[in-house]
């Protein structure tokens, strides 16, 4: 079954397409239909400018097996900093978790430039100037990006991720976490 985009808020590299990889079966394992379904890494849609619409991604980065390495001074503001040299993508809203951060961005060059590029400039600016060398690698190798469709799917998964650290019970309420901010303000554009 086909989904609309304009339904869901979005694609999303965590969403499979059509064609499902299934896990792997043991010669003795029975055929379940609730077999679980997976995908060994994320897809990455290219961004997709559709009329006057704005291109808004959700994006999701980790660190290298979940190590709690980020919710620090120190390392948020090598992380702002990085994304602000790295300006062919502009920053909105972000929470940055101890162990993963998600963020909103958007293109600043017409055509965008890949994402996938912009990621990797920012992540290299973060590890050249880590204060921790054994803590290398910092990152996790993917990253989960949805683009944003609706403007209501950008203000549902801003409530999602500013309750992130109330979720974890870091803070009480969202707006005592520290590791919290908005670079550039993304306005929604619908024509």
């Amino acid at each position: 079954m086909a989904r609309d985009p304009d339904k869901n808020g979005g694609r999303s590299s965590a969403t499979p397409n059509e064609k499902l990889i299934t896990a792997p079966r043991d010669k003795g394992s029975q055929s379940s239909p609730l077999h679980k379904l997976y995908r060994n890494r994320p897809a990455h849609f290219p961004t997709v400018a559709v009329g006057f619409k704005s291109i808004i991604i959700f994006l999701t980065v980790c660190t290298h097996q979940r190590k709690p390495l980020l919710a620090n001074d120190v390392t948020a503001r090598l992380i702002v900093e990085s994304w602000q040299a790295g300006n062919f993508w502009r920053v909105g809203r972000y929470v940055i978790m101890p162990d993963h951060m998600h963020l909103f961005c958007a293109p600043n060059t017409f055509p965008p430039q890949p994402l996938k590029k912009w990621i990797e400039y920012w992540k290299n600016q973060v590890t050249r100037a880590w204060p921790h060398r054994t803590q290398i690698p910092i990152w996790q190798r993917e990253f989960w990006d949805r683009q944003l469709r609706r403007s209501e799917s950008y203000a549902e998964k801003w409530q999602y991720v500013v309750n992130n650290p109330v979720r974890h019970g870091y803070v009480r309420r969202p707006e005592d976490w520290p590791y919290q901010g908005e670079l550039n303000v993304l306005e929604w554009h619908d024509r």
